[in-house]
């Protein structure tokens, strides 16, 4: 049985910073690309950063020098490392897992979430 059990969120102040984690169970992240996503209150989940393949990394835009994904093999962990954080980075951050090949639209596994918030 997969399991993504995220961890690290909480209330920081506008140019803080954050290291959300992602356990990963039941899976092989050398199988699996791996990524975060968020979430506003009303809005779609929007892809923040992920792996595309073992060692490619992509970012939104928003997030781009701010916030760096990593992947530790031997915890199977994914990490999101966010600095300078802004007020509306505020959401809930979910870690998602997709077999390498197919399209984000198309997650296999997400977490449950982690709530972030960004306010003074």
């Amino acid at each position: 049985q997969v399991q993504l059990a995220e961890s690290g969120g909480g209330l920081v102040q506008p140019g803080g910073s954050l290291r959300l984690s992602c356990a990963a169970s039941g899976l092989s992240l050398s199988d699996y690309a791996m990524g975060w996503f968020r979430q506003l209150q009303g809005n779609q989940r929007e892809l923040v950063a992920a792996f595309i393949s073992l060692t490619d990394t992509v970012y939104a835009s928003s997030v781009k020098g701010r916030f760096t994904i990593s992947i530790d093999h031997a915890k199977n962990t994914v990490d999101l490392r966010m600095t300078g954080l802004k007020p509306e980075d505020t959401a809930v951050y979910y870690c998602a897992a997709l077999l390498f090949g197919k399209n984000w639209a198309n997650v296999d596994f997400w977490g449950l979430g982690t709530q972030v918030t960004v306010s003074s």
